[in-house]
């Protein structure tokens, strides 16, 4: 692996823990103003100084969030269907390389719809952004995206569809959480981050989820609406940096939330 790529990586996964949480908000570019990331800034402001990474489109890179900021930047590179449209998994590369350079990311990232009818269009939209991004020594994320399938988050599909992910050249692949997920990781070649997907039910719920993960392998999470739709998004970033970088139990990551959610 060049040394710019795995340079630009060791900013998102921290060298000390091996690890990463990295926090989602780059929902707008489908769903537009999603509830509680209708002012992003508003929203990200107090939750900056706890992720390890941003994942989110130039738009709201550049109007949204102060240029003196530390945060390495995922740049959401993929779309052009929206949550009315057809099929969201009609997919292609949304933002040049050069826009990318110029915005000092750390990685790109783009979703493949693996078993979709565009998944050959996903396909190659990764092959050929994987060129692209390794003309600057530019990690490429690739997203293993389901749509509105939820049926085939088993470990087979996901399995599948990371390692494919892998094989067209992706740095790391963040894929969904699911029963035998050792399966998932065991196959992938590179480093997988989980989703937080939907907001679960309870924040007990997303603590197992995230600690689960991390102990069948996963490097860390992705997460955007479990943490910035709670009412006390601050305690839900640190209980998930606790379970992530500490090996924290999600007994003790929800203690954490729970002296924000008195406070």
């Amino acid at each position: 692996m060049d040394w710019g790529i795995q340079n630009r990586l060791s900013r998102i996964i921290k060298p000390d823990t091996g690890r990463t949480v990295m926090l989602a908000v780059d929902h707008g570019y489908f769903l537009g103003p999603t509830h509680r990331l209708e002012k992003v800034y508003a929203t990200v402001e107090p939750l900056m100084g706890y992720a390890d990474a941003l994942m989110l489109t130039r738009g709201i890179l550049r109007s949204s969030i102060p240029a003196k900021s530390s945060v390495p930047i995922v740049l959401r590179v993929s779309g052009g269907s929206s949550i009315i449209g057809e099929d969201l998994s009609n997919e292609t590369i949304m933002t040049s390389m050069e826009d990318a350079v110029r915005l000092n990311v750390s990685a790109v990232a783009l979703s493949i719809f693996v078993g979709s009818d565009y998944e050959a269009q996903t396909l190659e939209n990764l092959a050929i952004l994987v060129d692209m991004a390794q003309e600057y020594s530019i990690p490429v994320l690739a997203v293993t995206a389901v749509g509105k399938e939820l049926e085939k988050r088993d470990s087979r599909f996901l399995a599948l569809s990371c390692r494919i992910a892998a094989e067209f050249g992706a740095s790391l692949v963040k894929t969904y959480y699911c029963d035998e997920f050792e399966k998932v990781v065991e196959s992938c070649p590179v480093p997988v981050v989980i989703a937080g997907g939907p907001k679960l039910e309870t924040e007990l719920d997303a603590f197992k989820m995230a600690h689960d993960a991390i102990q069948m392998g996963a490097v860390g999470v992705d997460m955007g609406r479990n943490i910035w739709q709670n009412d006390h998004p601050v305690g839900m970033i640190k209980g998930v940096r606790a379970v992530v970088h500490e090996n924290a139990s999600p007994e003790e990551a929800y203690e954490i939330f729970a002296s924000y959610k008195v406070s």
